[in-house]
């Protein structure tokens, strides 16, 4: 059958043929990718909603970097790979920076830009993959298994399935709330469909515990279509000068470091199983990393916090997305997800928890990564892994694994196979311990 002039243009700039694949595919591949991913334009704006910002901005603000960062990889990098405000780094912005530490969230906002203008920098000067190198594979496990755990405790919070308790810190919450149900419900339902191979897994149980809320939970209806919220409230909000400030460092770092871990590993993953890690492929892999740094610092100028590579990009690569226009197809349906701003809004925490504690679950699986056998790797990844959730900081857990790590090797008597940078790190931490 005869291509449409449409048709020839994509395969002209996308060059479907040489990659093996034609516009349905790419279409379909980018739907997919995009029923995985788009619980986020729930989960995000929940959750900076509760460190003070204006929930629909937010909202506004999460589908503009992910449609414009998702547009970026596929108009020029050319790559399958969709962009969104990143799991962890959220929850990191708001109960840690925010509510823990008491910055006002413009400040934080200001640290975002500021990690996401350093992020640019090595990715440009090629800095990116040396430092990456330099920071041993236990201590990335550490920190992937860290925020996992982190967001598990979030998310049960969230749910009223644990609360505080001033005898043992933690407690059972009360599971004869229906909030409480629906949330174990909408879990339960979320992992079975995704066993299942269903399409949009952690969609369909947000919403369907959305639904369930309105009639058993008391929560309102304000219906589903409107036209989008003004994106002013968070629009340029962010307060550099602010963040610049010594007590702030430390939030850039823990922005910095975890922004390098995730949207460098994301990225490599589904370009490994793209194909795309072929020496031909490299310069759309280097624009793809440029496309990423890009996105974060166009988040924080829209009033979101660091937007990365979504590992679920990974599904609409198995369903055939090899070119960009995979990722353009997801990019305009994150745009078209701005007219259901009320939807959003109705989206209560208990039905984005099931969600953030599925993303916990499955961030665990790389403890198996770990050389169980030597505990000078295991045990700065095990003290990395604990101190996120156990001190409500990320930036704690990372103190931890980086000091652990160079005082382990150095009183084994392998003290070289410690690089330089990760010294200075642990150094760095030091010192921020001895000032408080």
């Amino acid at each position: 059958m005869a291509s449409t002039p449409s048709n020839g243009a994509l395969e002209r700039w996308f060059e479907l043929h040489a990659h093996g694949s034609d516009v349905r595919t790419e279409l379909i591949a980018g739907l997919t990718t995009f029923l995985t991913m788009a619980y986020i334009v729930f989960v995000n704006p929940a959750i900076l909603g509760d460190a003070g910002m204006p929930k629909g901005p937010v909202f506004v603000a999460t589908c503009l970097i992910a449609a414009l960062g998702t547009a970026l990889m596929g108009l020029w990098a050319k790559v399958p790979i969709a962009v969104a405000p990143g799991m962890g780094l959220n929850a990191y912005f708001a109960y840690v920076v925010v509510l823990g530490m008491g910055l006002p969230w413009q400040t934080a906002l200001g640290a975002v830009f500021i990690s996401g203008c350093l992020f640019l920098v090595v990715t440009l000067t090629g800095l990116r993959e040396r430092i990456l190198q330099a920071i041993p594979a236990a201590l990335r496990v550490g920190i992937t298994v860290g925020i996992g755990l982190f967001l598990a405790l979030i998310a049960m919070k969230s749910a009223g399935i644990v609360k505080g308790s001033p005898a043992t810190l933690v407690t059972l919450g009360d599971l004869h709330q229906p909030s409480a149900l629906l949330a174990v419900a909408g879990f339960f339902a979320i992992v079975v469909l995704d066993r299942l191979r269903v399409p949009g897994a952690i969609l369909i149980g947000i919403l369907g515990v959305t639904a369930l809320s309105f009639v058993f939970a008391g929560n309102p209806f304000k219906g589903i279509f409107s036209a989008p919220p003004a994106l002013s409230p968070t629009l340029l909000q962010l307060d550099i000068p602010a963040a610049l400030g010594v007590g702030v460092l430390n939030v850039v770092l823990v922005f910095f470091l975890v922004e390098l871990f995730d949207a460098t590993g994301t990225l490599m993953a589904v370009a490994k199983r793209a194909g795309l890690l072929l020496p031909v492929h490299q310069p759309r892999l280097n624009r793809a990393l440029l496309a990423d740094s890009t996105a974060i610092v166009g988040g924080a100028l829209l009033g979101t916090s660091s937007a990365t590579a979504y590992i679920e990009s990974a599904a609409g690569v198995q369903a055939g997305g090899r070119t960009g226009l995979t990722a353009l197809t997801v990019a305009l349906l994150f745009l078209a997800c701005l007219f259901i701003a009320p939807l959003a809004g109705a989206v209560p925490a208990y039905a984005t928890a099931p969600a953030l504690l599925f993303v916990a679950c499955l961030m665990l699986r790389d403890l198996i990564e770990l050389d169980w056998n030597d505990s000078t790797e295991v045990v700065p990844a095990a003290l990395t892994a604990l101190a996120m959730p156990f001190t409500y900081s990320i930036a704690h857990g990372l103190a931890f694994g980086f000091i652990s790590y160079a005082v382990l090797k150095l009183g084994t008597g392998r003290a070289k196979e410690v690089p330089k940078l990760l010294w200075a790190i642990a150094a760095l931490f030091i010192v921020k311990f001895a000032l408080l």
